[in-house]
């Protein structure tokens, strides 16, 4: 049976500031991408998402992403390394501590908007973000976009890849996320949706924005949390899935298949 895992991106409100339904997510995904107060979040925000999910047998990752709090993590920002490389230590040290404290840790590490499209391609920063996570833990497995740099520097550094693709953003034929800024970047109809992730999980094959096939590979479908309607998404998601007899289990540390 073809095994997969479901992620979001989780905790990302900010103090008053509510985006998404975490708890309603949680019982959905496999996996939390969980913010951890660079573009998103704060520390009574991380530790209430981590209390939730590891009840529940929710795989914690860090969302790791540049300081970012206005423009929520999706603007570019030139970052020396290693101020990059403390930056990403940081992040996946505070969420770590509150993981604990809720029974669990962190167990694995995604980029989160910019940064994750810059280290597609810039190798420095790429390697930067490499430098973190072999420096706190090597044995975090990684996550990101098949042929990225950040994924080919993490496994020449050892660290375990899982390739990942996304339920509901368009592809260029390259196999790159189509930038959001341009029309049709976001998917919004659920069935195109949902038939478009038990392709990736079946044949590896879907079609991109301009009407071609490519394959994608993909052991992680990502559902964005922050996109409207997004947990009746995730559900169709993981309905469709089930449908087409693929099972559901995350692919980082010891938590249980949900």
């Amino acid at each position: 049976m073809t095994t997969v895992d479901l992620n979001s991106d989780l905790g990302e409100g900010f103090g008053r500031w509510t985006l998404g339904d975490d708890d309603a997510l949680l019982e959905v995904v496999t996996s939390a991408n969980v913010a951890c107060g660079y573009h998103a979040s704060d520390a009574s925000i991380m530790r209430r998402v981590c209390d939730a999910a590891v009840p529940r047998g929710v795989a914690i990752g860090a969302q790791v992403g540049y300081r970012d709090l206005p423009g929520f993590g999706r603007r570019f920002v030139d970052v020396e390394p290693q101020a990059l490389t403390d930056d990403v230590i940081y992040q996946v040290g505070a969420l770590d501590g509150f993981a604990r404290v809720a029974g669990s840790r962190v167990r694995y590490v995604k980029p989160h908007g910019a940064l994750y499209n810059a280290i597609v391609h810039h190798e420095e920063q790429a390697a930067a973000v490499v430098a973190a996570v072999v420096a706190y833990d090597p044995a975090l497995p990684v996550l990101g976009l098949p042929g990225s740099a950040w994924l080919r520097l993490a496994a020449e550094a050892g660290l375990t890849c899982v390739p990942e693709a996304f339920a509901d953003r368009a592809y260029t034929p390259e196999g790159t996320l189509v930038d959001r800024r341009r029309p049709g970047a976001v998917l919004h109809d659920a069935g195109v949706v949902a038939q478009r992730c038990v392709d990736l999980a079946t044949t590896g094959r879907i079609t991109d924005v301009e009407g071609g096939e490519i394959t994608v590979e993909a052991a992680s479908i990502c559902v964005h949390g922050d996109t409207p309607g997004a947990v009746d998404l995730a559900r169709r998601v993981r309905d469709a899935l089930a449908g087409a007899g693929v099972a559901l289990a995350p692919f980082a540390g010891d938590a249980p298949s949900a």
